[in-house]
């Protein structure tokens, strides 16, 4: 008896409990919240964003195609150069010896060919004044003897200029004007070694950084949004503060494929250079696809979709519940949406619903009544 007792004690303090603990929770529920902005009418800009590198369009590699020691190095990386400017030297004597063998070889040719025409002109004279036979044929074969000569002296004079210009190469000039961008050789050094070696690197570049502009990588989706004389905005990983304006260049017609990805070169040329620019630096372009007046446009967050429609919720006036409206949209940038139809300028649009009784919620559906559903009961 004394038992029972304590058992209907003990289900009362469970209803008990319970009870309290159901009031407490749902007496506390608070209000549902709403962030809002205003739908206005203003400038939509459209871009595509992509990343890629400095790059100096104008380069020239400094690379001999002759053989010989460097010599009379006169220049080191930061150098400007200018054309025709005086890089270095290669001794390589044996370019001289056979300039100056093929420039005997020339001379010999020349007095074979002036012996030949004469010997022909001989010939000439002499069946002129005979017309025998034998001195017709005799004429037939100093005109062969012209023939030849002349075809000798066309080959080695060719040989000749090539020789001079091999010679002429020992002495090593900047193509363009510009800055010494690498420098992979010192004095002493022989060339034909460098140019055998399995890592092999070109002696000496030379770069115009007035020419210096971004080429970066659009994707496949974008890049038939992306036209020459598109402007740009840069900005560049190693210089917080720098933004910098360009224009659309050149868009490749080739892509590459990469891990899957097909990406296109796009190359911006800048408005102007600022001189902490350097070549290879990371560079990340939004380039301005289109622009749109006078529009009336929302924040993303408040464009909601259902299947292929697309809906938003107002909070206009004193009332505290959001109406759906539906809405027809436009163009979109990463921040904000064309409102074609279903939306006016002065509207607000919920952006945010916030909810703090979903998380109580949520957690009571996991809290047992002490003695409801099994628990002390079992």
């Amino acid at each position: 008896m004394k038992k029972k007792y304590i058992w209907i004690i003990i289900g009362l303090l469970a209803v008990g409990g319970g009870y309290y603990w159901y009031s407490k929770t749902y007496s506390s529920v608070k209000p549902v919240q709403y962030k809002t902005a205003a739908a206005e009418k203003g400038i939509l800009t459209m871009s595509v964003s992509a990343s890629g590198n400095v790059i100096v369009d104008q380069v020239a590699n400094i690379d001999p195609t002759i053989t010989g020691t460097v010599a009379n190095l006169s220049v080191k990386i930061g150098d400007s150069v200018k054309k025709d400017q005086l890089l270095f030297n290669i001794v390589n004597d044996q370019l001289g010896v056979s300039a100056a063998k093929a420039g005997v070889s020339y001379a010999q040719a020349k007095k074979s060919i002036d012996d030949a025409k004469y010997s022909k002109k001989q010939a000439e004279a002499e069946y002129k004044d005979n017309s025998k036979k034998i001195l017709k044929d005799k004429v037939a074969l100093a005109d062969e003897a012209v023939i030849i000569a002349e075809q000798n002296l066309a080959a080695v004079q060719k040989d000749y200029q090539n020789q001079l210009s091999n010679a002429a190469k020992r002495n090593v000039t900047a193509p363009i004007d510009g800055t010494v961008n690498a420098v992979n050789i010192k004095n002493g050094d022989d060339l034909s070694k460098l140019s055998s070696g399995s890592s092999r690197q070109v002696p000496m570049i030379i770069g115009d950084l007035s020419t210096m502009k971004a080429q970066v990588q659009v994707n496949e989706i974008d890049i038939p949004n992306v036209d020459i004389g598109q402007e740009a905005t840069l900005k560049f990983a190693a210089i917080d503060d720098l933004n910098v304006s360009g224009k659309v260049e050149k868009v490749d017609a080739l892509g590459a494929i990469a891990q899957g990805v097909v990406t296109y070169n796009v190359t911006i040329g800048f408005d102007a250079i600022d001189f902490r620019i350097k070549p290879e630096m990371s560079v990340s372009a939004a380039i301005i696809t289109g622009v749109k007046q006078n529009v009336i446009i929302i924040p993303n967050s408040a464009v909601k979709s259902q299947g292929n429609d697309y809906f938003v919720e107002i909070l206009n006036g004193q009332s505290q519940i959001p109406q759906q409206k539906s809405i027809e949209i436009g163009a979109a940038n990463n921040m904000n949406t064309e409102i074609i139809s279903g939306v006016n300028a002065g509207d607000k649009v919920v952006t945010q619903t916030i909810n703090s009784n979903a998380t109580a919620a949520s957690s009571s559906d996991n809290i047992k009544i002490p003695g409801v559903g099994g628990g002390l009961g079992r």
